[in-house]
Protein backbone atom coordinates (compact mmCIF):
# COMPACT_ATOMS: atom_id res chain seq x y z
CA UNK A 1 0.00 0.00 0.00
CA UNK A 2 1.21 2.73 -1.27
CA UNK A 3 0.58 6.45 1.05
CA UNK A 4 1.15 9.95 0.14
CA UNK A 5 2.31 12.03 3.62
CA UNK A 6 0.97 15.52 2.44
CA UNK A 7 0.27 19.10 3.22
CA UNK A 8 1.34 21.69 1.23
CA UNK A 9 2.07 24.38 4.87
CA UNK A 10 5.12 23.71 5.99
CA UNK A 11 5.72 23.04 9.89
CA UNK A 12 3.56 20.41 10.61
CA UNK A 13 5.16 17.59 11.23
CA UNK A 14 4.75 15.83 8.15
CA UNK A 15 8.14 14.61 7.32
CA UNK A 16 8.18 13.63 11.72
CA UNK A 17 5.02 11.56 10.85
CA UNK A 18 6.31 9.84 7.61
CA UNK A 19 10.05 9.13 9.29
CA UNK A 20 8.07 7.61 12.82
CA UNK A 21 5.22 6.26 10.63
CA UNK A 22 7.25 4.14 8.40
CA UNK A 23 9.73 2.72 11.27
CA UNK A 24 7.17 1.98 13.63
CA UNK A 25 5.39 -0.02 11.09
CA UNK A 26 8.81 -1.39 10.00
CA UNK A 27 9.26 -2.66 13.06
CA UNK A 28 6.10 -4.73 13.31
CA UNK A 29 7.65 -6.46 10.98
CA UNK A 30 6.39 -5.01 7.63
CA UNK A 31 8.93 -4.36 4.41
CA UNK A 32 8.66 -0.78 4.24
CA UNK A 33 10.01 2.29 1.91
CA UNK A 34 10.52 5.50 3.29
CA UNK A 35 10.73 7.77 -0.45
CA UNK A 36 11.77 11.53 0.52
CA UNK A 37 10.38 13.83 -2.39
CA UNK A 38 11.48 16.93 -0.07
CA UNK A 39 14.69 18.69 -1.40
CA UNK A 40 15.35 18.79 2.17
CA UNK A 41 15.93 15.94 2.74
CA UNK A 42 15.03 15.34 6.53
CA UNK A 43 13.25 12.52 5.59
CA UNK A 44 16.54 10.96 4.39
CA UNK A 45 18.49 12.14 7.27
CA UNK A 46 15.91 11.51 9.94
CA UNK A 47 15.72 7.91 8.75
CA UNK A 48 19.69 7.50 9.51
CA UNK A 49 21.11 8.02 5.88
CA UNK A 50 23.59 11.13 5.64
CA UNK A 51 22.38 13.04 2.49
CA UNK A 52 25.61 13.05 0.57
CA UNK A 53 26.46 9.25 1.47
CA UNK A 54 24.19 7.53 -1.63
CA UNK A 55 25.66 8.18 -4.95
CA UNK A 56 22.43 8.66 -6.35
CA UNK A 57 19.38 10.28 -5.19
CA UNK A 58 15.58 10.42 -6.10
CA UNK A 59 16.96 13.52 -8.67
CA UNK A 60 18.71 10.73 -10.22
CA UNK A 61 15.32 7.97 -10.44
CA UNK A 62 13.36 10.95 -11.72
CA UNK A 63 15.47 13.25 -14.16
CA UNK A 64 18.30 10.66 -15.54
CA UNK A 65 16.32 7.53 -15.59
CA UNK A 66 18.09 5.89 -13.01
CA UNK A 67 16.41 2.47 -11.92
CA UNK A 68 15.17 3.38 -8.19
CA UNK A 69 16.56 -0.41 -7.45
CA UNK A 70 19.85 1.04 -7.87
CA UNK A 71 19.43 4.39 -5.10
CA UNK A 72 17.71 2.66 -2.62
CA UNK A 73 19.53 2.75 0.79
CA UNK A 74 18.85 0.37 3.89
CA UNK A 75 18.69 2.21 7.07
CA UNK A 76 19.52 1.08 11.01
CA UNK A 77 16.26 0.25 11.39
CA UNK A 78 15.36 -3.25 10.71
CA UNK A 79 13.04 -3.53 7.09
CA UNK A 80 12.82 0.22 6.35
CA UNK A 81 14.54 0.91 3.26
CA UNK A 82 14.75 4.59 2.33
CA UNK A 83 15.13 6.50 -1.40
CA UNK A 84 16.57 9.50 -0.58
CA UNK A 85 17.10 12.91 -1.56
CA UNK A 86 19.05 16.01 -1.73
CA UNK A 87 19.34 19.49 -2.30
CA UNK A 88 19.53 19.12 -6.16
CA UNK A 89 15.59 18.12 -6.12
CA UNK A 90 15.08 21.71 -5.75
CA UNK A 91 15.26 22.22 -9.25
CA UNK A 92 13.47 19.06 -10.68
CA UNK A 93 9.76 21.09 -10.62
CA UNK A 94 11.48 22.92 -13.36
CA UNK A 95 12.95 20.28 -15.35
CA UNK A 96 9.77 17.77 -15.08
CA UNK A 97 7.83 20.42 -17.07
CA UNK A 98 9.46 19.40 -20.75
CA UNK A 99 9.28 15.75 -19.88
CA UNK A 100 6.52 13.53 -21.39
CA UNK A 101 4.21 12.20 -18.93
CA UNK A 102 5.99 14.69 -16.42
CA UNK A 103 2.92 13.70 -13.61
CA UNK A 104 3.33 9.94 -13.51
CA UNK A 105 7.59 9.77 -13.39
CA UNK A 106 7.20 8.43 -9.93
CA UNK A 107 4.80 6.14 -10.27
CA UNK A 108 6.27 4.41 -13.36
CA UNK A 109 10.13 4.74 -11.17
CA UNK A 110 8.39 2.84 -8.19
CA UNK A 111 6.55 0.20 -10.12
CA UNK A 112 9.31 -1.97 -10.33
CA UNK A 113 10.44 -1.95 -6.77
CA UNK A 114 6.81 -1.85 -5.39
CA UNK A 115 6.24 -5.97 -4.76
CA UNK A 116 9.58 -5.83 -2.58
CA UNK A 117 7.65 -3.88 0.10
CA UNK A 118 4.65 -4.01 2.08
CA UNK A 119 4.00 -0.44 2.91
CA UNK A 120 5.62 2.67 1.07
CA UNK A 121 5.27 5.84 2.82
CA UNK A 122 6.07 8.94 0.52
CA UNK A 123 7.59 12.90 1.78
CA UNK A 124 6.25 15.14 0.03
CA UNK A 125 7.81 18.95 -0.53
CA UNK A 126 5.88 21.44 1.32
CA UNK A 127 3.86 22.86 -2.00
CA UNK A 128 1.25 22.00 -4.69
CA UNK A 129 3.96 21.70 -7.31
CA UNK A 130 4.97 18.98 -9.64
CA UNK A 131 6.88 16.91 -7.15
CA UNK A 132 3.45 16.61 -4.81
CA UNK A 133 1.65 16.19 -8.06
CA UNK A 134 4.25 13.12 -9.00
CA UNK A 135 3.68 11.79 -5.20
CA UNK A 136 -0.24 11.83 -5.86
CA UNK A 137 -0.50 10.38 -8.70
CA UNK A 138 1.93 7.38 -7.51
CA UNK A 139 0.12 6.97 -4.30
CA UNK A 140 -3.38 4.78 -3.22
CA UNK A 141 -4.06 6.71 0.14
CA UNK A 142 -3.11 10.10 1.86
CA UNK A 143 -1.81 10.45 5.66
CA UNK A 144 -2.44 14.43 6.35
CA UNK A 145 -1.03 15.78 9.13
CA UNK A 146 -2.37 18.84 11.01
CA UNK A 147 -0.69 20.58 13.82
CA UNK A 148 -2.89 21.62 16.61
CA UNK A 149 -2.32 25.74 16.17
CA UNK A 150 -4.65 28.54 14.59
CA UNK A 151 -5.39 28.39 10.48
CA UNK A 152 -4.60 24.63 11.04
CA UNK A 153 -7.31 24.64 8.43
CA UNK A 154 -5.70 27.02 6.07
CA UNK A 155 -4.55 25.96 2.84
CA UNK A 156 -6.52 22.57 3.46
CA UNK A 157 -9.12 23.60 0.83
CA UNK A 158 -6.71 23.82 -2.30
CA UNK A 159 -5.26 20.63 -1.21
CA UNK A 160 -8.81 18.83 -1.40
CA UNK A 161 -9.13 20.48 -4.79
CA UNK A 162 -6.09 19.15 -5.98
CA UNK A 163 -6.59 15.66 -5.13
CA UNK A 164 -10.03 16.44 -6.70
CA UNK A 165 -8.07 17.21 -9.57
CA UNK A 166 -5.79 14.70 -9.59
CA UNK A 167 -8.86 11.63 -9.22
CA UNK A 168 -10.45 13.37 -12.41
CA UNK A 169 -7.56 13.13 -14.44
CA UNK A 170 -4.62 10.86 -13.01
CA UNK A 171 -5.06 8.82 -10.20
CA UNK A 172 -9.22 7.97 -9.72
CA UNK A 173 -8.96 5.91 -6.23
CA UNK A 174 -6.99 8.29 -4.05
CA UNK A 175 -8.83 8.85 -1.36
CA UNK A 176 -7.56 10.16 2.11
CA UNK A 177 -6.55 7.46 4.76
CA UNK A 178 -6.32 9.65 7.87
CA UNK A 179 -6.16 13.23 9.22
CA UNK A 180 -2.81 13.11 11.95
CA UNK A 181 -3.40 15.77 14.55
CA UNK A 182 0.66 16.81 15.42
CA UNK A 183 1.51 19.28 17.86
CA UNK A 184 -1.12 18.80 20.34
CA UNK A 185 -0.50 20.59 23.70
CA UNK A 186 -2.24 18.81 26.50
CA UNK A 187 -2.05 22.03 28.66
CA UNK A 188 -4.26 24.36 26.47
CA UNK A 189 -7.90 24.24 25.53
CA UNK A 190 -6.65 25.61 21.90
CA UNK A 191 -5.29 22.43 21.13
CA UNK A 192 -8.63 20.39 21.98
CA UNK A 193 -10.55 23.12 19.97
CA UNK A 194 -8.75 22.45 16.58
CA UNK A 195 -8.84 18.77 16.94
CA UNK A 196 -12.77 19.13 17.49
CA UNK A 197 -12.86 21.78 14.46
CA UNK A 198 -10.92 19.08 12.22
CA UNK A 199 -13.19 15.95 13.69
CA UNK A 200 -16.55 18.17 12.35
CA UNK A 201 -14.68 18.51 9.02
CA UNK A 202 -12.70 15.09 8.22
CA UNK A 203 -15.03 12.74 10.98
CA UNK A 204 -13.85 9.62 11.50
CA UNK A 205 -10.34 10.05 8.82
CA UNK A 206 -8.90 11.82 12.04
CA UNK A 207 -7.13 9.55 14.08
CA UNK A 208 -7.70 9.17 17.77
CA UNK A 209 -4.16 8.97 18.55
CA UNK A 210 -2.66 12.53 19.07
CA UNK A 211 0.75 13.68 18.43
CA UNK A 212 2.14 15.54 21.69
CA UNK A 213 4.93 18.41 22.02
CA UNK A 214 7.07 16.25 22.83
CA UNK A 215 10.66 17.55 23.60
CA UNK A 216 11.57 13.99 22.26
CA UNK A 217 10.29 13.50 19.35
CA UNK A 218 12.30 17.07 18.06
CA UNK A 219 15.30 15.91 19.31
CA UNK A 220 15.07 12.60 17.63
CA UNK A 221 15.96 13.74 13.96
CA UNK A 222 19.24 15.33 15.27
CA UNK A 223 20.71 12.25 15.69
CA UNK A 224 19.50 10.30 12.69
CA UNK A 225 17.17 8.16 14.62
CA UNK A 226 13.03 7.48 14.35
CA UNK A 227 11.74 7.98 17.74
CA UNK A 228 10.91 4.59 18.76
CA UNK A 229 14.78 3.79 18.28
CA UNK A 230 15.72 7.19 20.11
CA UNK A 231 13.40 6.60 22.75
CA UNK A 232 10.76 4.37 22.85
CA UNK A 233 9.35 5.13 25.95
CA UNK A 234 8.92 8.41 25.20
CA UNK A 235 4.81 9.71 24.79
CA UNK A 236 5.64 10.50 21.10
CA UNK A 237 6.95 7.05 20.45
CA UNK A 238 4.27 5.35 22.09
CA UNK A 239 1.56 7.20 19.64
CA UNK A 240 3.40 6.95 16.45
CA UNK A 241 3.06 3.59 17.44
CA UNK A 242 -0.31 3.12 17.68
CA UNK A 243 -0.50 5.34 14.53
CA UNK A 244 1.70 2.65 13.08
CA UNK A 245 -1.09 -0.14 14.31
CA UNK A 246 -3.91 2.25 12.55
CA UNK A 247 -2.26 2.05 9.39
CA UNK A 248 -1.23 -1.66 9.25
CA UNK A 249 -4.91 -2.31 10.58
CA UNK A 250 -6.25 -0.30 7.15
CA UNK A 251 -8.18 -2.71 4.57
CA UNK A 252 -6.95 -1.73 0.92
Amino acid sequence: MIFAVVNQKGGVGKTTTAVNTAACVADRGKRVLLVDMDPQGNATSGAGVLKNEPEHSVYDVLINDVPAADVIVHTPTGGLDVLPARLELAGADIELMAVLSRETKLKKALEPVAGNYDYIFIDCPPSLGLLTVNVLTAAERIILPIQCEYYALEGITQLLRTVDLIRQGLNPTLDIAMIVMTMFDYRTRLSQQVVDEVRSFFGDKVSPNLVPRNVRLSEAPSHGLPIAAYDSKSKGAQVYGKIAEEVISLER
